[in-house]
């Protein structure tokens, strides 16, 4: 699967992104797809994820209520609507499958990730 991510931008605290992670190669149909972020000098961590099958989410606590995952059968893509957009959330944004045979329990760890977008980078100026 090779994932392909977009969206970022520089927008002022308060204001709204979209990001989206495209599939191609593959569908998502047996995967979760995560995103993740990394700001300078800290971890890459999971915000938020997605099972396709049946839409299972996860929200890290920093976003639940901001941020809304979605799918785009159509697209193939996962959809982040990022809301209400603080300068904390600055940082360059990563969308990453992993396969759902894993089990949902591991969709934290960043290693067990198969499949990588490039990041996309997420400004918010005060």
């Amino acid at each position: 699967v090779q994932l392909q991510a977009s969206g970022g931008g520089t927008v002022q605290v308060g204001a709204s992104l979209k990001l989206s992670c495209a599939a191609s190669g593959r569908t998502f149909s047996s995967h979760t797809v995560g995103w993740f972020r990394q700001a300078l000098g800290r971890e890459r961590d999971l915000v938020a994820a997605i099972r396709w099958r049946d839409v299972l989410t996860y929200y890290a606590d920093s976003v639940r209520g901001r941020f809304t995952l979605s799918r785009d059968n159509a697209r193939n893509s996962v959809l982040l609507q990022m809301n209400s957009l603080k300068p904390e959330d600055t940082a360059v944004y990563y969308c990453a499958a992993i396969e759902n045979r894993a089990g949902w329990s591991r969709i934290s760890n960043r290693d067990n990730y198969r499949y990588w977008g490039q990041g996309t980078l997420v400004t918010v100026s005060s």
